[in-house]
């Protein structure tokens, strides 16, 4: 009976205990799930949350892109403008060095000479080294070649040849002509003697001084056909003169002859000189050649006037050079590539 009751007990207080850790249990777990549903709704809200700034960085990401875009495509157009003015720029540049080689190309021909070609050249160089453009290095390359081949050549200076002809031109109305005459100095004549007088104190004359007075006058007599003999002389020394003639035609020149002379031969220097202006070097040369011969002909050569301008007339002769200006095929070439955009 009393295991029974102990037993009875001991099972009593068992329920109770498990009564009591159930009651434990069932708390927990409704604490547990208070707490999950607390942390479903904040995970909820913030799972809300993540979408809303989900959805919001999806919007900005593409305002982005539409602006990304948007600047892509101005960066497209900017390099198409940027690409469009470097292309204007070089054109405008090769066709500012076309027409200014070209310019200078007439000057040349015009004076004769090299230097407008290399100052063209020069200045050309110059604007394609600042514009440091890889496609124009063939035109620089061409300038160069161009450039020695001008220095390599050998020229007329017409402007110094055209500063000797204007020179000889000027000296033509000074130039002796070979029948020139010239004029013979006058005789001296003898001064006559004349008696020393004291007009201060008059005396008579003495039987002594009236003997000399009259051999003084028959000295001075006897003087008069020798001073009219030399007179004579002199005169005709002035009308007639002796020497050899070896070209008659100079001798019989007239002075209006010779004043057309001197105009013909200036016509020749003229001549000479524009056909120096006009690259005619053949005519040029000729009519040096007939303007020399005349010198020679016409004109006393044994005057310093004249042997000075022999020896002018000769160093332009010999500086006559028949060699044309070298042509700027090479850079001409090059700029008419530049321009096709090759």
């Amino acid at each position: 009976m009393l295991a029974g009751l102990a037993l009875a007990a001991s099972g009593f207080v068992a329920s109770g205990l498990l009564w009591q850790k159930l009651g434990n249990i069932q708390e927990e777990l409704a604490r547990r799930s208070a707490d999950s549903g607390s942390q479903a709704i904040e995970a909820r809200t913030l799972a809300r949350q993540a979408q809303e700034a989900t959805a919001d960085q999806l919007g900005r990401i593409t305002v982005l892109e539409s602006r990304l875009s948007e600047v892509t495509l101005q960066r497209s157009q900017l390099e198409e403008l940027m690409q469009s003015l470097s292309r204007s720029r070089d054109e405008n540049l090769v066709v500012d060095i076309d027409s200014g080689l070209r310019l200078a190309q007439q000057q040349a021909e015009l004076t004769g000479s090299a230097e407008p070609l290399l100052a063209a050249l020069r200045s050309a160089d110059q604007r394609v080294s600042r514009a440091a453009q890889p496609r124009l290095n063939p035109l620089q390359r061409a300038i160069a070649k161009d450039m020695d081949r001008l220095k390599a050549a050998s020229l007329t200076d017409v402007p110094l040849l055209l500063v000797k002809l204007d020179e000889l031109a000027r000296m033509a109305d000074e130039l002796p002509v070979a029948n020139a005459m010239t004029g013979a100095p006058m005789p001296d004549m003898p001064a006559a003697v004349t008696p020393a007088r004291d007009a201060s104190v008059p005396k008579p004359p003495a039987s002594g001084a009236v003997k000399s007075g009259i051999n003084f006058d028959k000295l001075a007599i006897g003087e008069w056909p020798r001073q009219i003999g030399n007179l004579l002389r002199a005169e005709a020394g002035k009308l007639l003169r002796v020497s050899r003639i070896d070209q008659p035609e100079a001798a019989l020149m007239s002075p209006e002859q010779s004043f057309f002379l001197r105009e013909n031969f200036k016509l020749r220097l003229m001549n000479a000189r524009l056909a120096l202006l006009s690259r005619q070097t053949d005519s040029a040369r000729a009519d040096l050649v007939s303007a020399s011969g005349w010198l020679n002909r016409y004109f006393d050569v044994s005057s310093r006037r004249t042997q000075t301008a022999i020896q002018s007339l000769a160093q332009v002769q010999s500086q006559l050079k028949t060699s044309q200006l070298p042509r700027l095929d090479d850079t001409m070439s090059a700029l008419a590539t530049a321009a096709a955009g090759r």
